[in-house]
C-alpha cells in the first residue's frame, strides 16, 4: 500500500532492530538525549484541569472528554503536571498506545510520563507519531514488569534509539500525518456509523417480529405496554417470569480475583465473555478448580445467559455447561416457550432492560426486576416460526457487519503502517506537505 509514495535516493541499514533501514543521511540517538522527562509533582491543585488514562484514545491520541475532565474534578493524591506541547505517554499497559500531545496546561496521571523536547532539537508532533508506531509500542510492551498491572519505565523507553533527523523534516512528516491519519480517521467514522446503523436496523427487525409476528394481515390489539404496542389479537402479554425460570448466577467468593479458585476443570464464564459472544457462546477461557467450584455452582448447557450489570442485557446461548457469578443470570424457558424465541424477545427487552436496571456506581438488575416485567407470549408454533425467520434475517446483519469490521482492521492496519513508514523514513513525505507548523 506504499507504492504510491515515493522513495528517498538511498538507504542504508539503522542498526536498530525496529526502525530497521532509514535514508542515507539520517541518524539514530537515544531518545533520552533529545527530551528531559518532566517530574514535576502537583497535590491536591484543584485549579489544574486533569487527565487521566481514560481520557485518552489508543492509537490516536484524541483526548475523550467525560466527566472525570475538567477543572471541577476533584482528585486526591500526587499527579504530574505538563504543559501545552508537552508529549504525554502511557507507561501502563503500553500496548494500548495512550499517548497525546498537551493542548493546554494541566495535571495527569503519574501512568503517564510527561515529556519535553530539549532545545527544540525534537517535534512534539513527530515524536508522537513515533511512539504510537506498532514497532515501537511492540519494543516497549516487551519490557513491561507486572502481571495483572504491566507497566513499562523511562529508563528503558529513554535509552531506546530513535530516528535523528533535521527538525524541518520532522515537522513536515508530522503534518503530512496529520492530514493522512485525519482522512483514514473520518473514512473509519464512516464505517462505524454504518455498523451501528445496521444494528439498529438488526434490533428493529427482531423487535418488530417478536411483537407484531410474521402474518401482516392479523388483527391486532392494544397489548397495554407501552414498548410493545399492539399485539395480534389472539396473543397474550406474560410476565418474565412466567415464560422462563429465572436462575441466579453464583460466584460468593471474595476477591474474585483469587488465583486458588482458578484453573481447573468447571468452564467459568464472566459479563465479558457474554459480550463478545453471538447468538451462541462456544467457548470459554477461565475454569474453576474444586475450590472456587465449590463456592459456585454449574448450569446446564442451553441456559440462555444475560448480563445485568455493567453491560445490561447482553444474551447469549450456552454451548456448554458452565459457572457463573451473579453479575449473570441464567434463563431456563418453561414449557410451550421456544428458546431460540425466548432469545430474540429478551433481545427486544434490552432498552426496557436499561430502564429498569438501579443506578449505583454501576448500573444493574435483580432477578426480581426481570421477572416482573411485562413481554409477548405467541403460540409455540408461531414462536418458532418468528425465531427462524429471525435466525436467516439476523446472520445478513451480522455478516454485513462483519464484513465492515474487517474493512476497518485493514484501514487500521494501514493507519499504523503509514505512520511507522513516515516517521523512519520509508517513505519521502517532504514535497507532499505543503504547510509547516511552528512547534507549540
Amino acid at each position: 500500500m506504499m507504492a504510491q509514495y515515493r522513495r528517498y535516493e538511498q538507504y542504508k541499514d539503522s542498526g536498530v532492530e525496529w526502525i530497521g533501514t532509514m535514508p542515507e543521511g539520517w541518524g539514530i540517538r537515544r531518545l533520552k538525549l533529545g527530551v528531559n522527562l518532566r517530574n514535576q509533582k502537583v497535590i491536591d491543585d484543584n485549579d489544574l484541569t486533569y487527565l487521566g488514562l481514560e481520557n485518552v484514545e489508543s492509537m490516536t491520541g484524541k483526548i475523550i472528554e467525560d466527566e472525570s475532565l475538567g477543572e471541577d474534578h476533584i482528585v486526591e493524591g500526587t499527579s504530574n503536571k505538563f504543559y501545552k506541547g508537552d508529549v504525554l505517554f502511557g507507561k501502563l499497559r503500553p500496548y494500548l498506545a495512550k499517548c497525546t500531545v498537551a493542548q493546554f496546561d494541566g495535571k495527569c496521571t503519574t501512568e503517564l510520563l510527561v515529556i519535553r523536547s530539549k532545545s527544540r532539537e525534537i517535534y512534539n508532533r513527530y515524536l508522537f507519531y513515533l511512539m504510537i508506531s506498532s514497532p515501537f509500542i511492540d519494543l516497549v510492551n516487551s519490557s513491561t514488569y507486572g502481571s495483572k498491572m504491566p507497566r513499562a519505565n523511562w529508563e528503558f523507553i529513554g535509552n531506546q534509539f530513535i530516528p535523528c533527523v533535521g527538525i524541518e523534516e520532522q515537522i513536515q512528516i508530522a503534518n503530512f500525518l496529520d492530514q493522512k491519519t485525519a482522512e483514514i480517521d473520518s473514512l473509519i467514522a464512516d464505517k462505524e456509523k454504518l455498523i451501528a446503523l445496521l444494528e439498529e436496523q438488526r434490533q428493529a427487525i427482531i423487535t418488530e417480529a417478536v411483537t407484531k409476528g410474521l402474518n401482516p394481515d392479523v388483527k391486532m390489539k392494544d397489548s397495554g405496554v407501552e414498548w410493545i404496542g399492539e399485539i395480534p389479537e389472539h396473543w397474550h402479554i406474560r410476565k418474565v417470569k412466567y415464560l422462563s425460570d429465572i436462575l441466579r448466577g453464583k460466584f460468593s467468593h471474595r476477591p474474585r480475583n483469587d488465583p486458588s479458585l482458578y484453573d481447573g476443570e468447571y468452564p467459568f464464564i464472566q459479563t465479558g465473555d457474554v459480550a463478545s459472544a453471538g447468538k451462541f457462546l462456544v467457548e470459554y477461557s477461565q475454569t474453576l478448580n474444586e475450590q472456587g467450584f465449590a463456592v459456585s455452582k454449574m448450569f446446564p448447557k442451553g441456559t440462555l445467559v444475560m448480563t445485568i450489570a455493567a453491560n445490561i442485557g447482553d444474551l447469549s446461548i450456552l454451548n456448554f455447561e458452565a459457572c457463573f457469578p451473579d453479575s449473570i443470570v441464567g434463563f431456563v424457558p418453561k414449557r410451550q416457550i421456544d428458546l431460540n424465541y425466548l432469545y430474540y424477545n429478551l433481545t427486544a427487552m434490552k432498552k426496557e432492560f436499561l430502564r429498569t436496571s438501579t443506578v449505583n456506581t454501576q448500573m444493574n438488575l435483580n432477578v426480581e426486576r426481570i421477572g416482573g416485567l411485562l413481554t409477548c407470549c405467541p403460540p409455540y408454533d408461531e414462536q418458532v416460526a418468528i425465531a427462524e425467520y429471525l435466525d436467516e434475517r439476523v446472520l445478513e446483519i451480522d455478516k454485513l457487519q462483519e464484513e465492515i469490521s474487517l474493512q476497518i482492521d485493514r484501514i487500521q492496519e494501514y493507519r499504523q503502517s503509514i505512520i511507522f513508514e513516515a516517521v523512519t523514513g520509508k517513505i519521502d513525505v517532504r514535497d507532499m506537505v505543503v504547510e509547516v507548523t511552528v512547534i507549540a
